[in-house]
């Protein structure tokens, strides 16, 4: 009894490797970052013959990825911020490991910067959007209609600017009633504060198509600093020939930061829009005439 006890605490350091479901294949892989190391939290998607995703998952910090699927055919894409894609397939057998080379992802190509000098964001194909909790429960989703806005492109990108002015007025989340309440003074008192303004003051990247571009956010009549973790998304053309230029960007803000209290629902103890509202932008912006 001792001896065995003895055993079976010599061998727990090293966990054997997981049962294989009956009628089952299992798939093993390791992805590495250019210099061999194990790269963590890369997306890895597992589609079947007909291109139907039937595993999704992450690397872990080991940059390993393992997965049972039942036996055919599959293949294997493997995506990562800053990194080209890289793809396998496999064939899963029944009560078998499949275990594929490790997949080496290399740095992807950083794509075309804009030219130097004014762009105008466009709105028509530009949308500002925001998401809050409702009573604590439910997302309510919005947007704001009305906006303008010029992005001043530098020599070094580093060295850009940009100014966005929005209707305050034109709040929009689908709810008529809601929205002349997001309206009164008791939020956004669009009467006295007719127009919020994001002006920035830098450009920070962060390493492939990630930029940070930090600045300031002016609501509700207080000003605060605000970081919109933006993605490049490159040079485009458009219908009629014109060049285009896109991004995507998000951050998060603290409506208290602002002074946005509904205070009679506070007062009755009852928070109707939660503490922090997320605000995402899709911006397209053309040469300024």
């Amino acid at each position: 009894m001792t001896f065995a006890l003895l055993r079976r605490h010599k061998r727990s350091p090293h966990r054997e490797t997981a049962p294989i479901p009956y009628g089952a294949g299992a798939l093993d892989c390791v992805v590495l970052d250019p210099v061999r190391l194990p790269l963590h939290r890369a997306e890895v998607s597992v589609r079947d013959t007909n291109g139907q995703e039937v595993v999704h998952g992450q690397t872990d910090p080991h940059g390993r990825f393992a997965a049972t699927v039942a036996p055919g055919q599959y293949s294997v894409a493997v995506t990562a911020e800053g990194f080209t894609p890289v793809r396998r397939t496999f064939e899963s057998t029944d009560g078998i490991r499949t275990a594929l080379d490790p997949m080496a992802m290399e740095p992807a190509p950083a794509p075309s910067l804009p030219a130097p000098g004014p762009w105008r964001i466009d709105p028509d194909h530009t949308a500002v959007r925001f998401i809050a909790r409702h009573i604590g429960l439910a997302e309510v989703h919005g947007r704001f209609n009305r906006f303008e806005g010029t992005l001043w492109i530098g020599d070094r990108m580093e060295d850009s600017r940009l100014d966005v002015v929005i209707d305050t007025s034109s709040i929009d989340t689908g709810v008529a009633q809601r929205d002349e309440h997001l309206r009164s003074a008791e939020f956004l008192n669009v009467a006295r504060f007719p127009h919020m303004q994001f002006t920035s003051e830098r450009f920070t990247h962060r390493g492939g198509s990630r930029w940070a571009v930090q600045g300031v956010l002016d609501l509700h009549g207080v000003s605060r600093n605000v970081s919109l973790d933006t993605r490049y998304l490159g040079i485009g053309t458009g219908v009629t020939g014109e060049t285009r230029t896109a991004c995507s960007a998000s951050t998060e803000l603290h409506r208290e930061d602002f002074t946005l209290n509904w205070r009679s629902m506070l007062q009755r103890g009852i928070a109707m829009i939660g503490a922090t509202i997320r605000i995402e932008l899709d911006i397209q912006a053309v040469p300024a005439q």
